[in-house]
């Protein structure tokens, strides 16, 4: 059984998994400047990058995502690396890769890999300058990268169109049969910044995919609700809840979020009792957050 097979095998069992944390807040708070592409500390601080990766699996992550949520070209074309592409994503892979490699062998246990892909960050036509075949295009140079860099599945997050994540996700199965999954952002009065409802979106696109779900928002007691909209509206579907660690605030020099991680590990028993089976933690969420939730999951 290949590990694609494995790692479905899991999920079809029933079975939930730990997600890991925040990617971007936690490599700002070990130096990266506000504002700079993480992705960048891919090829200038790869130490930095797979500390960030084991620290999570030291804390119970069953899965970890490759720091390339802005790695389409539009994203990195913001930091002059918009010809990288495949560069910085085959070596984003690589070095989750090696780190999980080397934790499964120490520990034995089974650990994946997720090929992470966020939002371009521009409005497709008519509302803004991009085509359906430019997102498409993008996304399929991302897959295609991360594909070959040795990831387990691949996953699009932080969808607010619904145009977007279907060109995203036409994209990536154009150049790869991974597994695909695909999570939305509501934190507008229960919509996306698009005005797409949960239930909307998992009709839309869980047919297109393996699993779909939430990341990110605002009151992670709100992805309770989100779970149970998307279930009731597609019973079948395998549905994946990664909620922010509540919201940010300034505290002196330094941006902190309200979630604890006792308040997180509450929220991961409530979103594994409404149907989630991969759960985690997206902006301000910590080792010691998911830490929690691997103890709230056993």
């Amino acid at each position: 059984m290949t590990r694609t097979e494995q790692f479905l095998s899991h999920l079809r069992s029933g079975e939930v998994l730990l997600a890991d944390g925040a990617t971007g807040t936690r490599l700002q708070s070990q130096g990266l400047d506000a504002g700079r592409a993480p992705e960048t500390w891919v090829l200038e601080q790869p130490e930095r990058v797979r500390d960030l990766h084991q620290g999570y699996i030291d804390a119970g992550s069953d899965l970890i995502l490759t720091c390339t949520f802005g790695g389409t070209h539009f994203r990195l074309e913001k930091d002059g690396l918009g010809d990288r592409v495949a560069e910085i994503n085959r070596a984003a892979a690589r070095l989750a890769r090696e780190v999980v490699a080397a934790a499964e062998e120490a520990t034995g246990r089974e650990i994946w890999v997720g090929g992470d892909m966020g939002p371009t960050g521009e409005l497709l036509a008519p509302l803004g300058p991009l085509s359906t075949e430019e997102v498409t295009e993008a996304y399929a140079q991302q897959a295609a990268a991360l594909t070959g860099g040795g990831v387990d599945f691949l996953l699009i997050e932080t969808m607010s169109d619904l145009g977007e994540a279907k060109a995203a996700i036409a994209g990536a199965r154009s150049v790869s049969d991974l597994p695909l999954f695909c999570t939305f952002s509501f934190d507008t009065h229960g919509r996306t910044m698009m005005g797409i409802r949960p239930e909307h979106a998992a009709v839309e696109v869980a047919p297109l995919v393996a699993g779909v779900g939430a990341n990110c928002g605002r009151d992670p007691a709100e992805f309770v609700g989100i779970m149970q909209a998307m279930r009731q509206a597609v019973p079948g579907a395998l549905l994946w809840a990664k909620p922010n660690a509540g919201l940010p605030h300034i505290e002196g020099d330094e941006v902190v979020y309200d979630a604890t991680a006792e308040y997180m590990a509450q929220i991961a028993h409530r979103l594994r009792d409404a149907g989630a089976q991969v759960i985690g933690g997206c902006c301000g969420t910590t080792p010691e957050h998911i830490a929690a939730m691997a103890a709230a999951l056993k």
